[in-house]
């Protein structure tokens, strides 16, 4: 096993810990979408300037720094929406550090790949496992000089790293670049300047257990009444009681309706944000809360009733289902899906076959789905693919972060349990021990089949190889037994044959059936001996 890396353990995926569902907010009047645009946007700018604050603090950050903070935005508001935006502002901070340290590792292993590549000579083949020299001088030259302005920016990204500062866009980054390339994105002025003034907004408020419905600042009666507490400057177009707002529009949670009811019922905390979609111009309600940590049931619990493996593909999942000894049952499962178009229409593909494969896993009665913990961080580097383009786009294209997250909490809502396994080797060893055996004239067997047999294995505990070979003398066992066979309990399957003393001569065996007495060999090395050979004296004559 010389040259392979050590695989990680098999485990059972936690279950989600939160929960969201939304419904819309129709028939709203021209003054409620006034007050929410006023809300939105007033809270808005107060955000800004909090996560401006915040980023300047750096590394500096303390607990009174964040309660002097929440003081001067309490004048403007009110105490429970400068929680609710001192807290955002923290996750936004925290989620940058946590893509800063992503794209400090990405170009550190840029840089490894570089001067791989560079020491080596020109020509030179790669492997599987690292890419070859470069085809020729200019395009050495021109490594190098990239392999120096990734330096530089590895340089600037960890001295960022190091003084605490982070580069966060309110609106996002994508849409601000947008600006600059309105002709492409098909987009005037006056509809960015829409996009963009909608999505740095800021109408959300988090939940407060003991509370009335859950939530005093965002209030959804169980008749799905909606009514917001505006902030101190805008209190004046209030049209209720305590400087409160009563939407026109009632929502009603299709989904998880129930569960949503009695929370509220309890006063138990809900989270709520409201959100215009400028594209549809419509108004959404999010509701959102966190749930007790599922216990994961036990690994071996999860292999008991046998595994269904997943092969995770750029257009399609192959699914393969194993008894508990790791046996293939019936024929693969192709789940198809296109991830073409928008970011919607791949949400929506991904859904749909996920559905479709987790209807089957219960239909077919197992506990478990065994699928690779990917991660395609240094799969995705141009300096590793070099001119692979359509390569490189493909792997950026399987969406193995929203995949997981989406396939978990569904599962789970199924009472089905996710066995993350080892990526390693899953296809080439697939392929290797499992797609030529099973192919017959009427199936073909394709490789990410097969690989889908080598995940369930691995998630099973089992070796992805059917079975080793046999002793290198001969059939007797002087060389030890083979070291993947049936357990003792499993004789039916595997086991040995029970040996000729266990019953008489003739007679029926152990189980029930006949037993042909041995017939006489046919040939004289195999006949026992029944004459004495003895050597005449020779006579000599002289």
């Amino acid at each position: 096993m010389g040259g392979l890396r050590k695989l990680a353990a098999s485990f059972v995926v936690p279950g989600p810990c939160g929960v969201a569902i939304r419904d819309r907010l129709g028939h709203l009047t021209a003054r409620d979408e006034r007050v929410l645009r006023a809300v939105g946007a007033h809270q808005g700018a107060l955000a800004s300037r909090d996560l401006k604050a915040r980023c300047a603090d750096g590394l500096e950050h303390s607990a009174d720094t964040w309660a002097s903070r929440k003081r001067e935005l309490t004048g403007l508001s009110s105490s429970r929406i400068a929680g609710a935006i001192t807290k955002a502002t923290h996750d936004q901070w925290a989620l940058a550090r946590r893509c800063q340290a992503a794209h400090i590792q990405n170009l550190e292993a840029g840089i490894r790949t570089l001067r791989h590549r560079l020491s080596l000579p020109l020509g030179e083949q790669g492997t599987k496992r690292a890419a070859g020299g470069y085809r020729s001088q200019g395009e050495w030259f021109r490594k190098s000089r990239r392999l120096a302005a990734l330096e530089d920016r590895h340089a600037a990204a960890v001295a960022d790293w190091q003084a605490g500062r982070v580069r966060v866009v309110r609106g996002g980054k994508r849409l601000l670049n947008t600006r600059h390339h309105l002709a492409e994105a098909e987009l005037s002025e006056e509809r960015w300047r829409e996009r963009w003034e909608a999505g740095r907004w800021f109408l959300a408020a988090d939940g407060e257990s003991g509370k009335r419905f859950g939530n005093e600042t965002i209030r959804v009666t169980p008749n799905g009444e909606v009514s917001i507490k505006l902030p101190a400057p805008l209190a004046h177009l209030a049209n209720a009681r305590h400087g409160r707002y009563t939407l026109a529009s009632t929502v009603a949670f299709a989904h998880r309706g129930v569960e949503w009811a009695d929370r509220i019922a309890a006063n138990r905390a809900v989270a709520y944000r409201i959100h215009l979609d400028v594209e549809r111009g419509r108004w959404y309600l999010t509701a959102s809360w966190q749930r007790p940590v599922v216990q994961t049931i036990a690994l071996e619990a999860a292999r008991a009733r046998g595994m269904i493996g997943v092969d995770t593909n750029a257009d399609h999942f192959a699914a393969y289902r194993l008894d508990r000894h790791g046996n293939p049952v019936g024929d693969p499962h192709r789940f198809d899906y296109d991830l073409s178009g928008t970011a919607d229409h791949r949400d929506a593909q991904i859904r749909h076959a996920l559905t479709r494969l987790i209807n089957w896993a219960k239909q077919v009665g197992v506990a478990a789905i065994g699928i690779e913990d990917l991660d395609f961080t240094t799969e995705t580097t141009r300096e590793k693919h070099g001119r692979r383009k359509r390569f490189r786009q493909l792997i950026s294209g399987i969406p193995t972060g929203k995949l997981k997250a989406r396939l978990v909490s569904m599962a789970t809502e199924h009472g089905l349990s996710i066995v993350a396994v080892d990526p390693a080797y899953t296809s080439l060893w697939g392929t290797q021990h499992w797609q030529k055996p099973l192919a017959t004239p009427h199936r073909t067997l394709s490789r990410h089949d097969a690989a889908g047999i080598a995940i369930a294995r691995r998630a099973l505990g089992h070796p992805i190889r059917r079975r080793t070979a046999p002793p290198p003398h001969d059939r007797s066992d002087r060389a030890g037994h083979r070291t993947v066979q049936a357990a003792p309990g499993n004789r039916g399957r595997e086991g040995t044959r029970p040996p000729a003393t266990d019953r008489p001569p003739g007679g029926p065996s152990p189980n029930g059936t006949r037993k042909r007495e041995p017939s006489a060999s046919n040939t004289v090395r195999d006949a026992p001996s029944t004459q004495q050979w003895v050597q005449d004296s020779l006579t000599r004559t002289g």
